[in-house]
């Protein structure tokens, strides 16, 4: 008979314990990191979900909470407020902003759309095929959004009458709608959102007609990743694991668009697969993956090409103070280039 050993529970339990105490202290370095979408959730979105699904942020020791937005530069005032400390917002939207705003703690620190999505999408049937062809037609422009403040630079680019051309204001859930149906002959917005829209509602693709502004001399960037400066000097590996589990997630997505839209599907039940993932597909390929991104890795800017951009926005916009590239967007919290390239 084996003698009673009044320890052996104890000794029992200690692995488990143990590991409950590591799950404990894993638990407990994590940082914790509220993020802001510029939208609602849709298909590019699921670049920020996958390395949250598949644990990436967690072995960067980053506990990211990812809220959707209302507007294009809710993710800067909720930056900027304290209330978020990360988020992703178009860049030139930050640019007015921070013009307006001196002072704001928000810096950007990985672009996303290397390509902005912002774009004309018009109908053939309608007699547009070039800028020049909107003279005389009707521009359906949502008030709010970060498109419509780029249209005098593009109109200015492509010598556009803009005195005649008739800007209607629409919310953008009925640019679709009514695009469709022929009560506008354009509208103004992202090009994912408003052409698959469209494509969606039954129009013909001969019939659609897509003008991206960076085809047409825009040098703007789109959206980035930007953060709280408080916040990055404070935790700066905070916001380093962040990125670096993004990028891989990022690539994930880039490689598998399709099993990407997985971790959309399962939190919003309203999104169509196959539309949702043609929304990636076409921002992967017109805005994130590009010639420039191939070059210089993702997430990464041309410093000039910023302030090139900045000196068109500066053609129909007064700046109280105009910034320099390096003010808007620091690259120390990048992965390495090795690590960024989409090869």
């Amino acid at each position: 008979m084996t003698p009673h050993d009044p320890l052996r529970p104890a000794r029992a339990a200690a692995p488990f314990i143990a590991a409950a105490l590591i799950f404990a202290q894993a638990a407990a370095a994590q940082t914790a990191v509220r993020f802001s979408l510029e939208g609602r959730l849709e298909g590019p979105a699921a670049m920020f979900l996958v390395p949250q699904d598949k644990g990436y942020f967690r072995q960067e020791g980053v506990d990211v909470a990812i809220d959707e937005g209302a507007s294009e530069v809710e993710p800067v005032t909720r930056i900027a407020a304290g209330t978020h400390d990360m988020g992703i917002a178009d860049i030139n939207v930050l640019i007015r902003y921070r013009d307006e705003h001196p002072g704001t703690p928000v810096i950007a620190v990985f672009m996303v759309y290397n390509n902005p999505p912002f774009s004309i999408v018009a109908r053939k049937s309608r007699g547009i095929a070039a800028p020049r062809d909107l003279e005389g037609k009707r521009l359906g422009v949502p008030a709010t959004g970060s498109t419509f403040p780029e249209w005098p630079v593009f109109a200015k680019l492509n010598e556009i009458d803009v005195s005649k051309v008739k800007l209607e204001q629409i919310g953008a859930p009925v640019r679709a709608p009514m695009l469709a149906a022929g009560q506008i002959d354009s509208a103004l917005g992202y090009s994912f959102r408003v052409y698959v829209d469209l494509k969606t509602r039954g129009v013909p693709i001969d019939d659609i007609v897509l003008l991206p502004m960076s085809n047409y001399g825009l040098k703007a960037y789109g959206s980035a990743i930007l953060v709280n400066t408080k916040f990055a000097a404070e935790k700066p590996e905070a916001v380093k694991g962040f990125l670096r589990a993004f990028l891989k997630g990022l690539k994930d997505t880039v490689q598998d668009p399709v099993a990407a839209i997985g971790s959309l599907l399962k939190r919003e039940d309203d999104a169509q697969k196959e539309v949702e993932v043609e929304r990636l597909q076409m921002a992967i390929r017109d805005n994130i993956v590009t010639p420039e991104t191939r070059a210089n890795g993702l997430g990464a800017i041309d410093s000039r090409r910023l302030d090139d951009s900045i000196a068109q926005i500066a053609t129909v916009y007064a700046f109280k103070s105009k910034p320099k590239a390096e003010e808007l967007f620091d690259a120390n919290f990048l992965p390495p280039s090795a690590d960024r390239r989409d090869d």
